[in-house]
């Protein structure tokens, strides 16, 4: 599977249906929760620098995301099958639906959800009229908005990895990495109003814990 194809149809919207109650996910348990490879906090780095554009810098940071979120996802992805994910899903209770640009919603499993999340952004980033990289090309007033949809959905493919595949993430000793990735953006998020509360809760638990941390900003 290629996840930078482009698939220009689907506009990377979702719905969300809830099941039944969730057992405590691997991620959660000692020591795995506490595992990071950054031992401060982002403050610093997620602010904003003097004399930086804010759209440039959601710009560069999305872009960052983005990669590095694909990244670790092809990592694992051998074992985000149709068999063994066969609905994109963030534990017990979180099931997320595909809409495509016709607002038609559908169950597709979750490396075909991913794929399209991942194919709906590399559009994007490639839009010259939605992510300007030339002289005199400016941001659209709907920039935010397009980097909120973006957070909401790279949110959902964490989520996702947490919640199916956090033990081939151990086993490829990469969840330090992981875990400050996640922290990043989180605190990003925050920092730019970019996630939805509804959005993180299949997250909240871990983000409560780095917030007890001191990691988050």
């Amino acid at each position: 599977m290629s996840f930078f194809g482009i698939s220009g149809k689907f506009g990377g919207k979702t719905k969300l249906k809830r099941s039944a109650s969730a057992v405590r996910p691997l991620f959660l348990c000692q020591p795995y929760c506490n595992n990071s490879i950054v031992k401060g906090n982002f403050k610093t780095i997620v602010q904003l620098p003097k004399y930086v554009d804010g759209n440039e810098w959601l710009a560069v940071n999305v872009f960052d995301f983005f990669s590095y979120i694909n990244m670790f996802y092809g990592s694992i992805s051998d074992f985000c099958t149709v068999r063994d994910c066969p609905c994109m899903s963030a534990g017990v209770g979180f099931e997320y639906l595909w809409m495509d640009g016709q607002k038609k919603t559908s169950k597709v499993p979750a490396p075909q959800y991913i794929d399209f999340v991942m194919s709906w952004i590399q559009t994007l980033i490639n839009d010259e009229n939605t992510f300007p990289t030339k002289d005199g090309h400016d941001f659209p007033p709907s920039f935010q908005q397009t980097v909120r949809g973006i957070f909401k959905q790279l949110t959902r493919v964490f989520a996702h990895v947490y919640h199916a595949h956090y033990d081939k993430m151990l086993s490829l000793c990469q969840e330090a990495h992981f875990n400050a990735l996640f922290a990043h953006f989180v605190s990003f998020g925050r920092e730019f109003d970019l996630l939805d509360r509804k959005d993180i809760v299949p997250m909240q638990e871990l983000i409560n814990i780095m917030d007890h941390n001191g990691i988050l900003c």
